[in-house]
């Protein structure tokens, strides 16, 4: 996949309209609008950075849709639950957090 569909992808999984975008980015709307659509064109590499830091991925994801500075060892199940844990709030983070220490205690009996 292009930029174009990851960001569509990034932005729906932010469950995030364009105009949220453009208000965290500072980047009209139009602009970013353009970017989605089927003949758009790709961003300037500041505007590339400014989408990235407020979707919380890196420009490569968006270019590549990889990260090269995640291991490839991680499966990509754990990569996207990670992502899915890091966008929980607070009390559903500790939650987690607690759920998953427990399942690393050994069984007694």
């Amino acid at each position: 996949m292009g930029f174009k569909e990851n960001l569509k992808s990034e932005i729906t999984f932010h469950d995030m309209r364009v105009k949220e975008l453009a208000d965290k980015t500072g980047i009209n709307k139009r602009t970013l609008d353009h970017y989605l659509t089927e003949n758009g064109s790709e961003p300037t590499a500041v505007n590339a950075v400014l989408i990235a830091k407020a979707l919380g991925v890196s420009v490569e994801y968006l270019v590549t849709g990889k990260d090269s500075s995640i291991p490839t060892s991680i499966k990509t199940e754990v990569i996207d639950l990670i992502r899915e844990i890091n966008h929980l709030s607070e009390k559903d983070f500790q939650f987690t957090k607690e759920m998953v220490e427990r399942l690393r205690l050994p069984i007694k009996g």
